[in-house]
């Protein structure tokens, strides 16, 4: 069983944790991405 008071030396990385740094420039570009492929499909479907 894992001791909830070991030390922060012994942590594993987590994926979620090495992504986070990136958010403030993936969520900009992810959102434009989305807006631009809405955008493309209303227009080819008008």
């Amino acid at each position: 069983m894992s001791n909830p008071a070991s030390p922060a030396s012994s942590h594993e990385s987590d994926a979620v944790e090495n992504i986070v740094p990136f958010m403030p420039l993936v969520l900009p570009l992810v959102g434009a991405a989305m807006m631009f492929l809405l955008a493309f499909i209303a227009v080819f479907m008008a």
